[in-house]
């Protein structure tokens, strides 16, 4: 492979952590800002929230405009783009500015279908499962700027902390634009026939089920776990902190571990496992234990949706190879939204009733039924004599 196809993993995989890096500005800076702008407890949850949505409705969109116009244009368009609401959430005085600022903050979390619709055309498909589980560990940017923001901002502030993010950025425009792949491949299929390829497809809809769930809890939890351990179990901030990262970092490194296992076994073997760790780890949760076994749950959540992380997105090119963009969005988009429910459902539930337990007992449910979707899709599978998952 020549050396500039060789560079596109690591360049991709580096552009996804500065999009995530960038996606979750203002979640991991809030109480910084709260200081110097009013805001209601109730209306945190939607300042925090709109990233999340935005970033990822536009996955879709984003996929499909990938196979169009290439990797190398879309993430030097989309890091153009971001500059903008950077410096805005940077010089903003009210709500609203953050509001409107947050919205855009989604164009760092669309551009995770970027990667996945591209890089699959530098490698063959018995390499898939890695190389896209090598760059959905990008989503280590999220605990680069949960933990790296607050610490700047607490010696030269909130506003001066984003406006060094504009840099970050206008340094890998530069690089995109001298190292990106001027000669990608382009799939001009039209969306609309790509569309019609995919969506009357069901197992569309069942990887996007199961990477609501997977790739959901992921950022669901790392959302939700810091506030949980400082009011449930009485640790300090910083303790929470360093918690929730060890969640973050072993999801984050099984995630390539994933893509490589479902390279070489088979791929639905490999979700039932994801799905059975899901279902016990979930229950045990749902019964309040003590720190240990909450810990013990808590990290079989960050295993299974890492490994489960990987091996959906070997599943995705596999099924729909000519419409790899528009399936790796729709699935991505979901994945997304899955993180985005999950903590304000957990929060209604505990203003009802007190405790967590019916929510993590839904998650295991939910978890339990997919299991039994991964084992029916096996079976259907064989009896349609469709080719292996995985080698």
């Amino acid at each position: 492979m020549p050396m500039n196809k060789k560079m596109q993993l690591p360049l991709q995989t580096a552009n996804l952590i500065i999009g995530f890096m960038v996606w979750v500005l203002i979640s991991s800076l809030i109480p910084f800002i709260m200081e110097d702008i009013a805001i209601e407890p109730g209306q945190v949850a939607w300042v925090t929230a709109l990233p999340v949505v935005l970033g990822s409705l536009l996955r879709i969109p984003m996929g499909y405009l990938t196979n169009l116009f290439g990797a190398r244009t879309i993430f030097i368009a989309s890091f153009v783009l971001l500059m903008f609401p950077v410096y805005y959430i940077s010089v903003a005085t009210t709500l609203t500015d953050l509001l409107v600022g947050g919205l855009f903050l989604g164009i760092g979390g669309a551009v995770f279908s970027v990667g996945v619709t591209s890089l699959p055309k530098y490698y063959p498909k018995e390499r898939h499962g890695f190389v896209n589980g090598i760059y959905g560990a990008g989503n280590l940017g999220t605990a680069l700027t949960t933990f790296a923001a607050p610490v700047l901002a607490a010696s030269i502030g909130w506003s001066l902390t984003v406006q060094l993010y504009m840099v970050l950025l206008g340094m890998f425009i530069l690089a995109t634009f001298f190292l990106g792949d001027k000669e990608e491949v382009k799939v001009k299929t039209p969306l609309m026939e790509q569309m019609k390829g995919v969506y009357k497809n069901e197992k569309l809809w069942l990887f996007s089920l199961f990477y609501f769930i997977t790739f959901g809890s992921f950022v669901a939890f790392t959302v939700f776990l810091p506030n949980f351990l400082v009011n449930n179990f009485g640790l300090d901030g910083v303790d929470a902190g360093m918690r929730t990262a060890g969640f973050i970092v072993l999801a984050t490194v099984l995630r390539p571990i994933g893509g490589w296992l479902a390279d070489r076994f088979s791929s639905l073997y490999l979700l039932m496992v994801v799905f059975a760790g899901f279902t016990v780890a979930a229950l045990l949760l749902s019964l309040a234990p003590s720190m240990t076994l909450f810990t013990a749950g808590c990290l079989t959540i960050a295993a299974s949706g890492g490994v489960g992380n990987g091996v959906i997105f070997k599943l995705v090119p596999m099924y729909f190879d000519k419409q790899a963009g528009i399936a790796n969005g729709i699935v991505s988009a979901m994945g997304g939204l899955g993180g985005f429910f999950p903590p304000l459902i957990l929060s209604s539930l505990y203003n009802l009733t007190g405790h967590y337990a019916i929510g993590f007992m839904a998650l295991s449910q939910v978890a339990l039924a997919s299991l039994v979707l991964v084992i029916w899709l096996h079976f259907h599978d064989l009896a349609q004599d469709t080719p292996p998952h995985g080698m």
